[in-house]
């Protein structure tokens, strides 16, 4: 059966999809893979020389990012593309400078300062599970470290907009987010259903940008579903 990469978000490690693989993992193969390059083709690059022939390919935020490179450089290895809380357009100008100092932070020894105060809060919807939550993202990061954190803002930084390769998106091309993520927010996933005409959108209440971990079981469903 056709293996799955999953793809992690921005200093998320495969424990962003914790509640999925092992659901998962008993159907076929599963590689969650962090990129830890500084640019989103060097990630691509990277995953697509890891993984022989064709694959399904799943990515939460900038995991998504990342697969849309993939689909750029290589269209024919992807079976079936999911994307989840994610965005194709560049970053926003105004973001330079806040992750150059965020960077910077980092490097002084206020990586959980960052993830807790700037980060990770707003990502997360108001809940009881919300303290939690906010501790495994916070641990993510930590065993990721500053090295890691410096290569994947950069890469986030510098992208380009990534509209134009959703036209060669699969036939089974899944398009999921939370409805309360304000990061990526629904517009944005309405916009690459249209531009992804053969896409089926998922829209998960109760969840921010992580439904992985806010909305699991719901999450599991419709990512079971894109497979079969």
């Amino acid at each position: 059966m056709t293996p799955l990469v999953l793809i992690p978000g921005f200093m998320c490690d495969g424990r962003l999809f914790g509640p999925q693989i092992g659901r998962l993992q008993g159907e076929r193969a599963v590689f969650p893979l962090v990129p830890m390059q500084s640019s989103i083709p060097e990630m691509a690059t990277a995953i697509l020389d890891v993984i022989p022939g064709r694959f399904c390919v799943a990515g939460l935020s900038m995991g998504g990012i990342v697969a849309m490179e993939i689909l750029r450089q290589a269209p024919d290895r992807v079976e079936r593309l999911a994307l989840m809380d994610t965005t194709p357009l560049a970053d926003a100008p105004e973001n330079h400078s806040v992750r150059t100092r965020q960077i910077a932070d980092v490097w002084d020894g206020k990586l959980d300062a960052v993830m807790r105060e700037e980060l990770k809060p707003a990502y997360l919807v108001d809940s009881p599970q919300k303290p939690a939550l906010l501790e495994l993202c916070t641990d993510m990061a930590r065993a990721l470290g500053p090295e890691v954190f410096e290569a994947q803002a950069i890469a986030l930084r510098d992208r380009r907009d990534a509209t134009d390769v959703l036209a060669s998106a699969p036939e089974h091309t899944l398009i999921l987010h939370g409805t309360e993520d304000h990061l990526c927010p629904p517009e944005r996933h309405q916009l690459m259903h249209a531009l992804a005409p053969q896409s089926t959108l998922v829209a998960i209440d109760g969840a921010g940008h992580l439904p992985t971990l806010e909305q699991p079981q719901t999450t599991l469903t419709a990512l079971k579903d894109w497979l079969e």
